[in-house]
């Protein structure tokens, strides 16, 4: 028997008009990581609007695979539709499966398997543009090498210069205004205040240039190249044989950036960091890609026989994952017990669920041996999903995999990072919990 929303616990702690939106403002991971403490199911309140946040593998499976139908994006895509417009972030029904379905090819092994080489070339840039002894900021280090990478991939070198630069000036303010967006009481919407402000005009700004790439690209009638931009100006539906629009192919771009630059740059520097705290598990790797590659280059074949790297990257994003999702219900719903009327707000906390005592052992621990394969089968499937699941699971998974199983054996092959003295590394909430700062230090590896 189900029963109504007024019976769902409510979290402790709101205010008047604000509702938790102060508590998410100033300690959001702290906040979502507390609500498995209060139900399976938790009230929230965005000043007046109240979010039912599910805290549970089995209650976020239903949301994301068994009942996905019956869900659409919620608030927090709302909020950054600005910025995606109806990219595969934030498109629905229709426009979502039409989109994928015309995307999916750029994402095919074959294909990425050629990014790969690009990839490999601006993983050994970044490790050739260190030196000895250097103070490097690894999280400036890893967004470069991240945005770089991307850029490579979308974009010909010769007139794709501008959307690199644009994304290195407006991605930094769009990530961190993001999640007060979307925390925001609704009243404060449309409002000309700073987190709105600024993400807007950085949103206009990064599509302003991005569409002027576009159209370049269009005059120029280039086609049949590589790139990602030409890819999808010459996808056609195979049903219908219609192509993108200008907007749609934008739209679609700006998403890959807004969901591929954070994702890699920050689960790197985590891993980075979280090795130089544990030598044992780095000299492990270390060993692992000796054994491998020996003398020779890194090649795209050697990405499987990886598996402490894997395991590492694994464990990262494990601690420092997705902060917040949200879905809104389109029909009437029953989840975990209580009846939900259409167009109530729903929302799940990938960084909470993966530190869930109840499913990992040691949950605040750095750990990659928990994937190993013997311990790994302890773990249900949908109690890991870093990549959400359904079919809203991210398309460019294996893409992200790829890219930073190369810089991460790139750079460990050739040096040892401490960490610098002055600052321990704080996680801090966007679109992941991203490290606020990680200073190292760089020495050669000896080998």
């Amino acid at each position: 028997m189900s029963i109504d929303l007024h019976a769902v616990p409510r979290a402790p702690g709101a205010l008047p008009l604000l509702g938790h939106a102060w508590q998410l403002w100033r300690d959001p991971l702290g906040f979502l990581e507390s609500l498995r403490r209060t139900g399976e199911l938790v009230r929230v309140d965005l000043g007046t609007l109240p979010t039912y946040v599910a805290t549970t593998p089995e209650l976020v499976h239903e949301v994301t695979v068994r009942q996905a139908r019956s869900f659409e994006k919620g608030r927090l895509f709302d909020r950054v539709r600005p910025l995606v417009g109806t990219g595969l972030a934030t498109a629905t029904g229709d426009v979502h499966r039409r989109h994928r379905r015309l995307i999916q090819p750029i994402f095919h092994p074959e294909r990425i398997a050629g990014y790969a080489e690009l990839m490999c070339a601006r993983a050994a840039a970044l490790s050739d543009s260190w030196t000895a002894g250097q103070r490097i900021a690894v999280e400036d280090a890893m967004a470069e090498y991240a945005i770089e990478t991307l850029a490579a991939t979308m974009f010909s070198a010769d007139i794709g210069r501008p959307a690199v630069e644009a994304v290195r000036r407006e991605l930094p303010v769009i990530l961190k205004n993001m999640l007060i967006r979307a925390a925001s009481p609704k009243l404060l919407d449309r409002l000309p205040v700073p987190a709105n402000r600024d993400f807007d005009t950085a949103a206009a700004n990064l599509r302003r240039v991005i569409d002027e790439v576009i159209t370049s690209t269009r005059d120029a009638g280039r086609t049949g190249r590589p790139d990602l931009l030409t890819v999808l100006l010459d996808a056609r539906d195979a049903d219908t044989g219609e192509a993108f629009t200008d907007t749609e192919v934008r739209d679609e771009l700006v998403t890959m950036l807004f969901a591929g630059s954070e994702t890699t740059a920050s689960t790197l520097s985590w891993a980075l960091y979280e090795l130089a705290r544990h030598p044992e598990v780095e000299k492990q790797v270390v060993a692992e890609l000796d054994e491998v590659l020996g003398d020779r280059p890194l090649a795209v074949e050697d990405l499987c026989r990886l598996g402490g790297i894997r395991r590492v990257l694994d464990e990262a994003i494990r601690l420092y994952g997705v902060t917040l999702l949200m879905r809104r219900t389109l029909v009437p719903v029953e989840l975990g017990g209580h009846r939900l009327p259409a167009g109530t707000e729903v929302a799940f906390s990938l960084y909470a669920m993966h530190r869930d005592p109840a499913v990992f052992e040691r949950p605040d621990a750095f750990d990659p041996d928990r994937w190993l394969p013997e311990r790994a089968a302890q773990i249900s499937r949908h109690s890991y999903i870093p990549f959400g699941a359904g079919s809203r699971k991210c398309i460019g998974d294996t893409f992200a995999w790829t890219e930073a199983t190369i810089a991460l054996a790139t750079i460990l092959r050739r040096w040892r990072l401490r960490p610098a003295p002055g600052h321990t590394p704080k996680a801090a909430a966007s679109a992941m919990a991203h490290p606020d700062h990680v200073p190292m230090i760089v020495t050669p590896r000896e080998r």
